[in-house]
């Protein structure tokens, strides 16, 4: 059993993250489909989300991307503060700030956010989890 784990959204796999608002102590929940095909192990960013999210939780512009596939262009990328409470991760993570996101979802994760931990459904169907790796 992972120690996080969410509902599938619309037959897609979801991770959740918390982002924090800039200078407000307010917290975003953003829930992003989680998808393997979106980058590489190699790539410089590891979640895309709208843009103006990552402004106001106060994103650090970082060198832009050019992406091709989905979104396909030069876009600006931020690093921005991101949790996932469920398990104690909390860090700078770059994040691909582009002008709209999947409907129904608020972004992106990568597949290089994806292998920071074991991820699937764990025997669950209807449910896609995170577990940290195991510890060295």
């Amino acid at each position: 059993m992972p120690l996080a784990e969410w509902p599938l959204r619309t037959g897609r796999p979801v991770v959740q993250v918390t982002l924090s608002l800039a200078g407000r102590g307010q917290r975003l929940v953003r829930r992003l489909v989680a998808d393997t095909g979106a980058g590489t192990l190699q790539s410089v960013f590891e979640l895309l989300l709208d843009e103006e999210d990552c402004l106001q939780c106060g994103g650090i512009p970082i060198q832009p991307v050019q992406l091709g596939g989905a979104y396909t262009g030069w876009y600006p990328v931020y690093l921005v503060d991101v949790r996932v409470p469920e398990l104690n991760f909390d860090d700078s993570v770059p994040v691909v700030g582009v002008p709209n996101v999947p409907e129904g979802l608020d972004g992106i994760a990568a597949f290089k956010f994806l292998c920071r931990f074991n991820y699937g459904n764990f025997g669950d169907s209807e449910r896609f989890g995170l577990d940290p790796p195991p510890t060295p």
